[in-house]
Formats: structure tokens, sequence, C-alpha cells
């Protein structure tokens, strides 16, 4: 069975590699050119491509360039949703609200470098 992918245009791929690599885990399986890296965490593959590097940054027949940002995003199970995000707030990441509590458990949306949304969860 083949793994599945996630990918996210990033504006710089290098500046993204230390945020999922030093604050959430991720390891990095191959960075083969400044456009593109392939990353994992667990059965997850995080594809990084930057606007216009490679055939998934290139624009659209009627122009659409591909970009950053949206609501679409990956969620990541922590075990302490609160240290987890005071431990990044202290990095100087950002973050898009305060922590969510549901029926489910707790959430809260952090952004990497480039303005791509990343739910952290911690299940009730």
């Amino acid at each position: 069975m083949s793994k599945i992918s996630v990918r996210y245009i990033v504006s710089d791929v290098d500046e993204a590699i230390p945020f999922y690599t030093e604050m959430l885990g991720f390891q990095v399986d191959m960075h083969p050119a400044p456009g593109f890296a392939s990353l994992s965490k667990g059965d997850l593959r995080l594809l990084l491509n930057r606007p216009g590097a490679g055939g998934a940054g290139q624009s659209m027949p009627d122009g659409q360039t591909p970009a950053p940002g949206g609501w679409n995003r990956i969620q990541i199970e922590v075990a302490d949703l609160a240290a987890t995000v005071q431990r990044l707030k202290n990095a100087g990441c950002k973050f898009r609200s305060e922590i969510v509590v549901g029926n489910g458990g707790k959430q809260i949306l952090v952004d990497d470098p480039s303005g791509n949304p990343i739910e952290l969860f911690q299940p009730a």
C-alpha cells in the first residue's frame, strides 16, 4: 500500500523545514532542490513546494498560481496541548486563535512560516 501524501505550497522551503522538524517533529526524507522537500511524521508524508518550483508549483492554464494559506489543514495529535502551545508561542509561532474546546477534545490552529494552518489536537 502506498503512503498518503499532503502537499503544501510554501513561500520558502528552507524556512519551512525547521518549523516542521524542530517545532512539530517531522523528519526530512528528501530535499534535492531549494524549491522542494519531502518530510514525514509517522504515516504522513508532507511535500513542500515553492510556487514555480517543480510540476506542483506551476501556474494553471488560466494563470492561477499556487499560493500558501487557506483553511485546509493537517491535524497532529498531541498529548498535552497547553504545553505544546506554550512551547510554540515561546518560539515565536503565530496562532490563528486560542485553544477551542469541543466534544471530541481541544484544538488550536498554528500557522507555518508561509501561513499554512496546522491543527494541533488533544483528544478528550
